[in-house]
């Protein structure tokens, strides 16, 4: 089939679950466009600050379109381009922006609270520990991952030790991001311009910064790389959101809608065929489409990520109910919509049906770039343009997870004091930011050494069970409040069952490393092993109390707030 018809057929589809299933969600549940968000409600000038819909929505995007819709796809492919398709598509609208969405929803229903305290709330104390408790895991699992493929991308230098000129003009680039996203923010938050003049100087600035990014590499290997983004996701974790996340998000999303549309039109131009079978068989490569399909591809389909992010971060910038359709399910559609375009560009760059070598970063941004260069863009910006890009996907996810794996290791130690003052002691040492953030970074850099490839599994299969948890947590506090909760229980359901599959499949594995294969290192596999086997408890523990929450017999405890 031609890649045109297929990104065609996506666009359309996904159009068409925005609009009808997007919105009919919205009004089953209720909007009030009048009602005072938390932003206003709670505004502190740090977490919950009052913005703009497309500055929330840069947010949104740019934090969850980390590495998954370009790397999950392009790995699955492998079964042939059919399964990913439908999977992006029907998952893209039936499952992920609906737990995207709904988490958003429910948060700022509930004063911008997280996930965690949500289920607090509805199902209880003991659920809510034990959900920030796997929360916390999942996030070490998102930063040693998307950790160790940022400093990959940024190593200035190959294998052989000769220089990498695209890679360091990334970092470059990047490093940049950073100090002008201070800049910009305080420039928004203090000069306080309208819309129009706030996008004109973003794109000004980020063509600036690819010009000078571009002109002055840097060159460094990726063991000081590994040191500079965690001193970065620091920094990232404890500042106010308006002054670096924000305004780096919103200058981001000028990155990554201009690849999307540079990789549309490059297809449109090109119109390459797609060189893969629409379905290569129920196994290859000794991999079963059943489960590993589903945990291969999260972002794009549906992750468990996102409602951290919509719960912990997004809701507390919302400036009016009605802006939530846009920045929960809108911002899926447009990942989902990545992840066909990855598709497409790995189906184009295949020969003879057979999948072409590479790392799925280097398979997609390579190609892409070779789409570009058919729009009269030179082949060395063209190049360093797109590394910059796979790059921001991982770095704009993993701010915005080491802040939220913060915010859950604080969350673990609160007392009844939403502020921390009945604290003492150890708790009161736990629960300080600066602390929570440094244990935070300092077991998701101990994971980071299994490298990338090692964590990328285990990642895969937690991410899709948080994603069903936070399904079940969502459909208590629907039929709780008296609204229909039906729309969610399949995929639930389906996400369960693939995901303690996944697990169950990974813990075999590290166990016939130690008892048949050999090969067994207790820094890399033992931790995947404690990791596999906590959040494999911790998520049975989690379904139980949340399914015994969602059968009981009195549903209905409080009211529906205004529609």
């Amino acid at each position: 089939m031609n890649s045109l018809t297929i990104i065609a057929i996506a666009i359309v589809a996904l159009a068409a679950g925005y609009i009808l299933y997007g919105r009919w969600l919205a009004k089953s549940w209720g909007i009030d466009p009048k009602a005072k968000t938390p932003a206003y409600t709670h505004e502190d000038g740090e977490d919950y600050v009052p913005t703009p819909k497309l500055v929330v929505f840069s947010h949104q995007f740019s934090s969850i379109a980390g590495a998954g819709p370009v790397t999950g796809p392009i790995i699955a492919a492998m079964f042939g381009w059919l399964p990913v398709l439908l999977w992006l598509i029907i998952g893209g609208i039936f499952f992920g922006a609906v737990q995207d969405f709904s988490s958003l929803y429910a948060s700022v229903k509930n004063e911008g609270k997280s996930m965690g305290v949500l289920i607090e709330k509805y199902i209880g104390k003991t659920g809510k520990k034990l959900f920030l408790l796997f929360a916390w895991l999942f996030t070490l699992l998102v930063i040693a991952a998307f950790t160790d493929i940022v400093a990959s991308t940024f190593n200035g230098f190959t294998a052989d030790g000769a220089k990498s000129s695209p890679n360091a003009a990334a970092a470059s680039i990047s490093m940049l991001f950073i100090v002008v996203a201070i800049l910009f923010g305080l420039f928004t938050k203090y000069v306080k311009p309208n819309q129009v003049t706030e996008f004109i100087i973003g794109i000004v600035l980020l063509l600036a910064m690819l010009a000078v990014g571009i002109a002055f590499p840097l060159y460094f290997d990726k063991n000081v790389w590994l040191g500079v983004i965690m001193a970065y996701l620091f920094l990232a974790s404890v500042m106010p959101m308006w002054l670096l996340m924000q305004p780096r998000d919103y200058l981001s999303t000028f990155l990554l809608v201009g690849m999307i549309i540079g990789a549309v039109l490059g297809v449109f131009v090109a119109h390459p065929a797609m060189n893969l079978p629409a379905f290569n068989g129920f196994t290859v490569s000794g991999s079963h489409l059943f489960p590993t399909l589903f945990i291969t591809i999260a972002c794009g389909a549906v992750s468990g990520f996102h409602s951290l992010v919509s719960s912990g971060t997004s809701s507390k910038t919302i400036s009016n109910e009605k802006d939530m359709l846009a920045v929960g399910y809108g911002s899926m559609m447009v990942e989902s919509l990545l992840g066909v375009v990855a598709l497409v560009v790995v189906g184009a760059a295949a020969v003879g049906g057979k999948m072409p070598s590479g790392t799925p970063f280097q398979i997609f941004s390579s190609n892409v770039a070779g789409f570009l260069t058919l729009l009269g863009i030179p082949a060395h910006v063209a190049t360093c343009f797109m590394t910059m890009c796979v790059s921001a996907l991982a770095l704009t996810s993993l701010d915005s997870v080491a802040r939220i794996g913060r915010m859950s290791f604080q969350e673990l130690f609160l007392g009844e004091a939403a502020d921390g003052s009945d604290l003492t002691g150890i708790r009161k040492l736990f629960a300080n930011k600066y602390f929570a953030t440094v244990i935070t970074l300092v077991f998701g850099f101990l994971l980071c050494l299994g490298g990338y490839n090692n964590v990328w599994p285990l990642f895969g299969a937690a991410n899709q069970l948080l994603a069903s948890l936070v399904l079940i947590a969502i459909s208590v506090f629907l039929l709780t409040t008296g609204r229909k909760g039906w729309m969610l229980y399949a995929p639930m359901c389906i996400m369960l069952v693939v995901t303690f599959t996944a697990l169950v499949q990974a813990v075999i594995g590290i166990f016939t490393k130690i008892f048949v294969t050999g090969g067994f290192v207790f820094m890399i596999d033992g931790l995947q092993l404690i990791v596999a086997l906590l959040l494999m408890a911790l998520g049975l523990m989690v379904a139980i109390s949340c399914f015994k929450k969602l059968f009981h017999k009195d549903k209905v405890q409080e009211p529906v707030t205004a529609k």
